[in-house]
C-alpha cells in the first residue's frame, strides 16, 4: 500500500484485528472482523470504531481524525494478513452507507493497479458480482486471492 498503516493486533485465528486511530479527535480503538457467511471459504469484512462506554462496535460512527488513508491501508494489509491463511477466502466487505460505500470504491480504486496484482476484485451491481471498475456505483466489493502457480 501506499500509505504507512497502523500496528495491528490480532486473535490466534486472524479473523479479528484491532488497531489505535491517533488525530486531532484523539485516539480511536478500531475493530475489524471477518466473519464467516453460510457460504463456505466466504467471509464478511466488518470494520469499526469501538465505543468507549459500552465497548461495542460501531459502523456508523464517522471518527474524523484526518488519518482515513492510513485506516484504509491498514483494513486492507489485513485482507493480506487474512488471505495468508486463508487463501481460499472470498472477502465481502459493504459500506453501512452510501457514503461509506463511496469511499471504499474510491479508496479500491485509488489502489487497483497494486490490489490487482495479488487479488480478483469485483463489484456488486444490480444483484450481480461483476469484474470492478474504476467510477462506477456498486453496492458491495468482493476479493479474492490470486493463486500464482509456478511450474518447475
Amino acid at each position: 500500500m501506499r500509505h504507512g498503516k497502523y500496528p495491528l493486533k490480532s486473535d490466534s485465528l486472524f479473523l479479528v484485528f484491532e488497531f489505535t486511530s491517533a488525530g486531532p479527535k484523539g485516539f480511536v480503538r478500531k475493530i475489524i472482523l471477518y466473519s464467516p457467511t453460510d457460504i463456505p471459504n466466504y467471509f464478511n469484512l466488518g470494520f469499526g470504531d469501538v465505543d468507549m462506554v459500552s465497548g461495542e462496535i460501531s459502523d456508523r460512527s464517522i471518527t474524523n481524525n484526518g488519518d482515513s488513508l492510513q485506516v484504509l491501508a491498514t483494513v486492507a494489509y489485513t485482507v493480506y494478513v487474512f488471505t495468508s491463511r486463508y487463501p481460499n477466502a472470498c472477502i465481502i466487505a459493504k459500506g453501512s452507507t452510501p457514503a461509506r460505500n463511496r469511499l471504499y470504491r474510491m479508496g479500491l480504486a485509488n489502489q487497483l493497479t497494486e490490489v490487482a496484482a495479488d487479488f480478483e476484485v469485483y463489484g456488486r451491481r444490480n444483484n450481480r458480482w461483476r469484474v470492478f471498475r474504476k467510477n462506477v456505483d456498486y453496492s458491495a466489493f468482493m476479493v479474492r486471492r490470486k493463486h500464482i502457480f509456478v511450474s518447475s
